[in-house]
């Protein structure tokens, strides 16, 4: 591609991020396909080959490259969309799919009009980094569960039981109970489970010390009995900025937790959850709604709303009234890191939470 090409020109560039190599398809102003080019998913490589190009719209798919490789050509002066995957389903469902057509589609989708894309903004790379320790923290609690599991199944298929504990305290439970010998192989499931109880723990005090110095607006967010350091900080790093929403109400939306609509003339059916967004965050969103209903949780004002919402009965009154606590808790998020207000459990926006 000619290196004189310009922003102006109405040159767009389509890439379609391969783990080895990436597929470029670039369009001129007029729509033609003026070249195609290959070039390894490599950060020098993709600075060689976009250093030396003027000013131009890059459009990319979101994925596990989408957030280091945008950084980088916005550095270059580019201007960087990556689409949201849940727009560009003819991609996903061309009959003709491959890299080169993939990448011609991008540029296409983004040279007629961008906002059909719903462009995504990726976080920061140090908020980025924060982020991947809750994530390998999560990793390592199913790991956790998962070998657990395994060795109940296992002592039950021999027709014993491990006792009843908490997954801290497991391998201490079993030991005590002499139950070490039931099948071969057990002694090194406890030894996991005890390398990755201590691992979390070291997680769980370097999430502390973060929220503390780095991010110490999560004090605001754990006003809320159930909202502990992971959820007040997994909220934080995955909005990054809370400007960026329009109005808190929004943020529900965005972490899924909004039911889905297919209205059509009167028929207005009742639909599950988008689960769009992060699906940690909408996890341990619904982990503190669930707290807040529970028998420990505190008299607030969400909590009478889910109570009311899980009278109104159906076998899935209880199940729909956790997720519409659990969209409000969000709201209430937003809103306290916004304002930087002192939370009252009862009559603290209370009109605003039910809008929600």
């Amino acid at each position: 591609m000619s290196k004189s090409t310009t922003a102006d020109d109405g040159t767009t560039i389509g890439l379609d991020l391969g783990d080895k190599y990436t597929e470029a398809c670039v369009l001129d102003d007029s729509g033609e396909v003026e070249e195609r080019f290959r070039v390894r998913t490599t950060s020098p490589g993709l600075s060689k080959r976009f250093s030396g190009i003027a000013p131009c719209l890059v459009v990319l798919e979101v994925g596990t490259h989408s957030p280091w490789v945008s950084r980088l050509l916005s550095g270059l002066g580019h201007q960087v969309i990556v689409a949201n995957p849940r727009r560009v389903r003819l991609i996903s469902s061309n009959d003709s799919k491959n890299d080169r057509v993939d990448a011609e589609l991008l540029a296409r989708l983004g040279r007629a009009d961008p906002k059909l894309l719903s462009p995504i903004t990726h976080r920061g790379a140090d908020v980025q980094k924060d982020l991947v320790l809750l994530r390998n923290r999560d990793g390592f609690v199913r790991a956790r569960t998962q070998l657990i599991n395994q060795a109940r199944g296992f002592a039950k298929s021999l027709g014993d039981r491990l006792p009843s504990s908490s997954s801290k305290a497991f391998p201490k439970r079993v030991r005590e109970a002499k139950k070490e010998e039931i099948f071969p192989g057990l002694e090194t499931l406890l030894q996991l489970i005890d390398i990755l109880n201590a691992a979390i723990a070291d997680m769980d005090r370097e999430i502390e010390r973060l929220s503390r110095e780095r991010y110490p607006v999560t004090t605001l967010l754990r006003q809320i009995k159930g909202v502990g350091p992971l959820t007040a900080l997994c909220f934080l790093l995955t909005l990054e900025d809370p400007h960026r929403f329009k109005n808190s109400r929004s943020v529900g939306a965005y972490v899924g937790l909004r039911p889905k609509q297919r209205d059509s003339g009167k028929q207005q059916p009742q639909l599950r959850i988008t689960k769009a967004g992060d699906e940690m965050l909408r996890r341990y969103l619904v982990n503190a709604s669930q707290y807040i209903l529970g028998p420990f949780g505190p008299d607030t004002d969400l909590r009478r709303i889910g109570l009311k919402l899980a009278e109104r009965g159906g076998k899935a009154a209880k199940k729909r009234a956790i997720v519409a606590v659990a969209r409000r808790l969000a709201v209430l998020l937003h809103r306290l890191w916004i304002t930087g207000e002192e939370y009252q459990p009862l009559g603290y926006g209370t009109a605003d939470v039910e809008a929600a």
